[in-house]
């Protein structure tokens, strides 16, 4: 049950990398760091990049040390807390994104971007969101 929790969440790193590039790498720096016997007795032949070393350890998960398991687990609960801010400010700048952004394609940091352009036309609450998350540049 306990292996089935990590991967699942794992997965959640796969599918819903949300973070900033360097966020995104301090994730794989966890993972690497606590699981570098792993991936380098049972993962080394495996080309890095779209989720095939965590699919390899995945394979492997039997056979995980503790500190593996929980490096997983600690970059699968950063990446939830991340998913989690997004998630809210998504939520309360809904309006204003609406407003301000439609035409604008998700990703890449894009409709923060088009709601910054914006300055004071964008709504108290989704500005104190987007501060409240440290997502505003200062």
């Amino acid at each position: 049950m306990k292996h089935n929790l990590i991967w699942l969440i794992s997965a959640g790193l796969l599918l819903c990398w949300a973070a900033s590039a360097s966020a995104q790498q301090n994730l794989a720096d966890i993972v690497v760091k606590g699981c570098q016997e792993e991936i380098e007795k049972y993962c080394k032949d495996v080309t890095p990049g779209d989720g095939r070393v965590l699919a390899c350890l995945y394979a492997h998960n039997d056979r995980l040390s503790g500190k593996c398991e929980f490096a997983l687990y600690d970059a699968a609960a950063q990446l939830e807390r991340a998913v989690a801010a997004l998630t809210y400010v998504a939520n309360e700048c809904e309006n204003d994104l609406d407003n301000f952004c439609k035409g604008v394609d998700p990703g890449e940091g894009r409709l923060l971007k088009c709601l910054e352009k914006q300055g004071d036309k964008v709504s108290k609450r989704c500005r104190e969101a987007i501060e409240e998350v440290g997502l505003k540049k200062k």
